[in-house]
């Protein structure tokens, strides 16, 4: 009966009209991210943020979410038409989408990719109603040394899973601790890094931040490159796949979504990875892994599945512990933070509007989407041909007039500039945004969480060992950054 009042409640919410529109513009503007190279979720969401910010938080979080896993769904166009992948998670679709659309087999291509991403986005949704409540009352023994211990596991796997060295994902964690410490200090009062700034007194707001490390490096670096884009020319056609074509495919499918979905689960996870994984373990069960690469429609059905149930995996440990596991969550985690919505175990009892109505987004997101990206094939591949010298200036005069808008503050924009150079360098020397988003996210709660927790052992740092949970997450950190300290482990599981 719980699930299906809580399903009861998810569509009440989805189909108030408000809601609706805004998941609609929500998988429309991700489509389109997705199709276009070079912009990705993560730019497009902190470009977007500050349009929400007076917004209601259940209309404002469902757009979020929906340009977030609909960008899933539009990179597979381009990856299977351009060979570009319109954003990381869609790489490893190139593979086979691309050689299928040379053979003239575009069509069921982008058809099983979207009804795949169509599968694997329902099964993920229901997997988060069945998983999330039971996650969440289990979370309500936590105190704050466990949540303590939470934030910092999370933080240490998002840095030890990367795709980066560790070392430079500890120092951007680092200089993201210090930049979430900035503004006046809550209990004591005192100004912290300030030197007599206003602006700064408040501390360093999230919307400059992302927007200068996600919003200009992308403008800056793709200038730089002259992306070559050749569109296949074939008539694409048949965009309903064969009988044969899901006998082959539906179970990399269902494959996929599993895997994705625990990948996604887990933080430093992502589209990216559960994509890899997925191709790699069709690859390695089939019966014919030598013709992967050359237009098997099963490297394209399960790296597209794995992707969509990833990206929403990732809404479990963000809605239910309050812990984003990649550079996105932490985003939206930011998002309802500033709408005033604290993430975590209390988030389904005390704005269960904003829960289900995500979970209900999901469902009808994910149905618009298919709707989507099948008859209007045509149309996206015309926005492929928008030139970058038309669209990047766009992109960059949208990031000055967003991180103004929020509070009429030219320093502000002078902020986001900062930020916005300083993630360029990042991106140039292979440093990773995503820890340092992650750490500035989390910075303040996990201060706030310490303090607590020394408050109540009167100074003693021994309440992290002696309360069980808090112990066992300590450990697993300190396991996850093992190898980088232990010689003889650092080579075996990690080049740096």
């Amino acid at each position: 009966m719980d699930f299906l009042a809580n399903l009861n409640l998810a569509f009440s919410v989805i189909f108030q009209p408000v809601n609706l529109l805004h998941c609609f513009i929500g998988v429309l503007v991700g489509t389109l991210v997705g199709v276009l190279p070079g912009i990705g979720p993560p730019a497009a969401i902190a470009l977007l943020l500050p349009s929400t910010v007076h917004m209601n938080p259940v209309a404002g979080i469902i757009m979020l979410a929906g340009i977030y896993y609909g960008t899933m769904y539009g990179g597979s166009t381009t990856s299977i038409l351009v060979n570009i992948p319109g954003e990381a998670a869609s790489v490893v679709t190139c593979l086979d989408g691309y050689q299928m659309a040379r053979q003239g087999r575009a069509g069921p291509a982008l058809g099983i990719s979207a009804f795949g991403s169509f599968i694997a986005g329902t099964l993920a949704t229901l997997t988060i109603m069945l998983l999330a409540p039971p996650l969440a009352k289990f979370a309500l023994k936590f105190g704050p040394p466990e949540y303590f211990a939470l934030m910092l596991l999370g933080l240490t796997l998002v840095t030890s899973l990367g795709s980066g060295s560790m070392i430079k994902s500890l120092m951007m964690a680092s200089v993201g601790i210090f930049i979430g410490t900035i503004g006046t200090d809550i209990v004591t009062g005192e100004e912290r890094f300030t030197y007599g700034s206003y602006t700064l007194m408040d501390g360093i707001g999230l919307i400059p931040v992302i927007m200068g490390l996600f919003g200009i490096p992308e403008v800056m670096l793709n200038i730089e490159q002259s992306m070559k884009r050749e569109i296949y020319q074939t008539r694409i056609a048949n965009l309903l796949p064969t009988l044969r074509d899901w006998k082959n495919s539906i179970m990399a499918i269902l494959r996929g979504s599993v895997l994705g979905f625990f990948v996604g689960v887990l933080p430093g996870g992502g589209p990216l990875i559960a994509s890899l994984v997925a191709y790699s373990t069709e690859r390695r069960i089939s019966k014919h892994p030598e013709k992967f690469g050359t237009g098997m429609i099963e490297g394209v059905a399960a790296p597209e599945a794995a992707n969509n149930a990833a990206s929403q995996g990732a809404f479990i440990p963000l809605l239910s512990l309050g812990v984003p596991g990649n550079a996105t969550m932490a985003i939206l985690m930011g998002a309802l933070l500033i709408y005033g919505v604290k993430p975590g175990p209390f988030l389904i009892h005390r704005n269960p509007d904003l829960f289900w109505g995500i979970i209900g987004s999901m469902y009808i997101g994910n149905i618009m989407l298919l709707v989507l990206n099948l008859p209007l094939i045509g149309l996206w591949v015309k926005f492929l041909k928008i030139p970058y010298s038309l669209l990047f200036p766009l992109i960059f005069i949208f990031t000055l007039l967003g991180s103004y808008s929020v509070n009429n503050n030219i320093y502000d924009v002078l902020l986001m500039l900062v930020f916005g150079i300083l993630g360029y360098l990042m991106r140039k020397f292979d440093y990773e945004g995503a820890p340092l988003i992650l750490a500035f996210v989390l910075s303040p709660l996990m201060e706030h969480a310490l303090r607590q927790s020394l408050i109540i052992s009167h100074g003693s740092f021994a309440i992290f060992l002696n309360r069980p949970i808090s112990l066992v997450m300590l450990i697993m950190a300190a396991v996850s950054l093992a190898p980088q300290f232990i010689p003889g482990w650092r080579g075996k599981f990690r080049k740096i």
